[in-house]
């Protein structure tokens, strides 16, 4: 480790970083604009400028690999004039735009200028002006901004995989465009907003709506998919305004997908907020009182075997372990939380997660995905796999749809028998998995639905046998899930009891009026007509096809009006925290199933929150260690059988609308508009 001289201070830092790493270790503050820690280095902007002993001229650390016996100054004279020269010249063409900037307050050529910059400028000629370029209904663009940082293009290149931006001409005619005129088609351009140092590229959904010192600002965790990815919920009043990715190297590093950002105006559109109760056919609003007496005078009488419950994507541990509950109560074992039919074993940890972590995708060196579209069910994991991938040294093989995941990979094939060529060491891509050091499976949703999902599985896990993917300290088999509630409700064991039937089965049984009495938990990805005549009770925030479906609708609280246990796709549970109040009179779950549970003569042990989650973490142990992925025992599980032909079918057909949330959002149809029907002919607005 080489030894260096930081402003006096002598430190041992890594070989192979840069000196403006260096000097951050040393505590010293290095400004850049074009510098981004997860991105390549252009060295573009010169802010980073500090005096090296011996050189010539000032250097640009963020290009400099630090050596033996280097002796920095960051401070001196020389440094300051540098940065106030760079800083002069970046400004010479910048606009007086702070005051109507949707940037200003949250700016770091603002902030910069402040620090670093010069009183005056000596620049009198005229401004040069850019036109805006038209990039979709994300990224607001006012291209005389820009100050060529090139960190749009990187990440465009690097991180999302879509070679689209770059920058043509020279000196002063040079612009940052895409190539052709078109829009920027990744499911992770909010990104770009965020990394602009300036208000070049900013949040077209937000635009002038809020100042960034107007919000409230809360720490919680995403739900529009199963990655579990850190945020930050912005609100103001008992409105949430703003969503933004918060730094967890685990799981999202700092990146964020579109829909979990942009989906939130679908938070103010077709809610729930009163309870209603199904008269003469016609919904029509009702009291708390009335709509829980209206559940009650049904239950009662009623055989447990004769009543169900199904948990959608969006429930939390607490709402999925008080209902289960209840029904244990009402003696019904027909319960689950599996509402799109995939066929996860309940009685195996190993069997519905993602056992090499999302940080794992890193140590991978062949990759078979199978049933899966990653860049669409988690575009920040997507994100991670072209990570490696740039690193070198890593196969990847599809069996599936062929797709455009951002990275280059061996198309296998379709359909499941190919699945079992593998497995059985016939197909060539075998012999890669087992010649890796570290082999991994994605097994997405895909291929675990529709008939054959058992005997997938149990593929699956023979292929995990034969081609050595889980070894004394790696486990390559992974599930990768697509709602929220899927793993926390696993967790929990919300799944049929002894003799209940499954979602399939609950189906059938009220289309056969063997089931009186369905609760749907927020449930609204199952197919509501097979529901029969049965009674269904809706509890959820939003008027999507389970309220569509109801007898009775009891208003329930979003994902940012409460504090709620979610388990992402490793099994590393997480607290989502309320950012606003419910919606009118609309409450948590958790105190709805509670409040039920009396009126039916059941009433749950609990009366509190806390109270409940200690019952929860007794029951379920792994919940409770926040933050932290409990590894999952290695165990047969899985069906038998031989796989035919079947194709698979990729669990989202539109990554925009996927849930009631997104599909009552704006900004998502909007995008559906741009980027979804174009590719299959059909416009909808959901």
């Amino acid at each position: 480790m080489p030894k260096m001289t930081i402003d006096g201070i002598e430190i041992e830092v890594p070989a192979g970083i840069t000196v403006l790493q260096a000097c951050e270790m040393a505590g010293k503050e290095i400004p850049r604009f074009c510098y981004h820690e997860r991105l390549s280095v252009a060295g573009n902007c010169r802010m980073c400028l500090v005096e090296q002993e011996k050189a010539p001229k000032p250097v640009a650390s963020c290009a400099m690999p630090v050596a033996e016996g280097m002796v920095i100054k960051t401070d001196s004279p020389l440094v300051k004039k540098a940065r106030q020269g760079v800083m002069e010249f970046l400004l010479i063409n910048h606009p007086l735009d702070c005051p109507i900037c949707d940037q200003g307050g949250e700016c770091d050529l603002q902030d910069q200028a402040m620090a670093y910059g010069h009183h005056s400028s000596r620049y009198s000629e005229q401004k040069r002006a850019i036109p805006d370029k038209e990039f979709g209904p994300i990224v607001k663009t006012i291209m005389t901004r820009c100050i060529q940082c090139t960190r749009c293009i990187r990440f465009a290149t690097e991180v999302a995989g879509v070679e689209v931006l770059g920058a043509t001409g020279r000196g002063e005619h040079m612009e940052i465009t895409t190539y052709v005129e078109k829009t920027i088609n990744s499911e992770l351009s909010g990104n770009l907003a965020d990394i602009c140092p300036v208000g070049a590229l900013t949040h077209k959904p937000y635009a002038f709506i809020f100042r960034p010192w107007e919000l409230r600002k809360i720490q919680s965790i995403d739900v529009m998919d199963a990655v579990g990815s850190a945020i930050r919920i912005d609100a103001r009043g008992g409105e949430v305004l703003r969503v933004l990715p918060r730094i967890n190297d685990d799981v999202n590093e700092e990146w964020l997908g579109d829909k979990s950002r942009y989906a939130i105006d679908g938070l103010r559109r077709q809610r729930l907020d009163r309870p209603y109760l199904r008269v003469n056919g016609k919904l029509k609003p009702v009291t708390w009182p009335e709509a829980l007496d209206a559940i009650a005078g049904r239950v009662k009488g009623l055989q447990g075997t004769r009543v169900a419950a199904i948990a959608g994507d969006f429930a939390d541990a607490e709402s999925m372990f008080a209902l289960k509950g209840l029904m244990n109560a009402l003696g019904s074992p027909n319960l689950d939380c599996r509402q799109d039919g995939a066929a996860l074993d309940p009685k195996a940890r190993a069997s519905w997660l993602f056992n090499s972590t999302i940080a794992g995708i890193e140590k991978a060196d062949a990759i078979l995905i199978v049933g899966s579209n990653p860049r669409w069910e988690a575009p920040v994991l997507n994100a991670r796999i072209r990570k490696r991938y740039l690193r070198g040294g890593l196969k990847v093989g599809v069996i599936g749809p062929k797709l455009d995941l951002t990275y280059p990979y061996q198309h296998l094939g379709q359909t499941g028998d190919v699945l079992g060529q593998v497995a059985s060491g016939a197909h060539s891509f075998a012999e890669a998995l087992k010649n890796a050091k570290a082999p991994m499976l994605i097994l997405g949703q895909g291929a675990l639905r529709g008939p054959e999902g058992a005997a997938v599985l149990g593929t699956a896990r023979k292929l995990a046998d034969t081609c050595d993917l889980v070894r004394e300290d790696w486990n390559g088999f992974n599930v990768l899930q697509v709602a929220a509630a899927r793993v926390g409700g696993m967790e929990i064991g919300f799944v049929p009891q002894a003799n209940g039937r499954d979602v399939a089965g609950i189906l059938e049984g009220a289309s056969k009026g063997e089931i009186d009495f369905v609760y749907l938990l927020g449930a609204d990805e199952i197919d509501m007509t097979r529901l029969g005549k049965a009674f269904v009770v809706y509890q959820g925030h939003h008027g999507d096809a389970g309220a569509h479906r109801a007898d009775v609708i009891l208003p329930g609280a979003a994902f940012t009006e409460k504090s709620g246990i979610y388990v992402n796709t490793e099994g590393r549970a997480q607290m989502a925290e309320s950012a606003i109040v419910p919606l009118g009179d609309a409450k948590e779950d958790w105190a709805i199933l509670r409040a039920l549970s009396e009126k039916l003569g059941h009433t749950l042990p609990y009366d509190t929150l806390d109270e409940l989650r200690r019952a929860l973490f007794k029951a379920a142990p792994n919940l409770q260690q926040l933050g932290t992925v409990v590894p999952a025992g290695w165990e047969s599980f899985g069906g038998s059988g031989t796989l035919t032909a079947r194709a698979f079918q990729m669990p989202i057909a539109n990554y925009y609308m996927t849930d009631p949330i997104s599909r009552a959002s704006e900004t998502m149809a909007k995008c559906t508009e741009a980027f979804v029907a174009p590719i299959t002919g059909t416009g909808t607005h959901g």
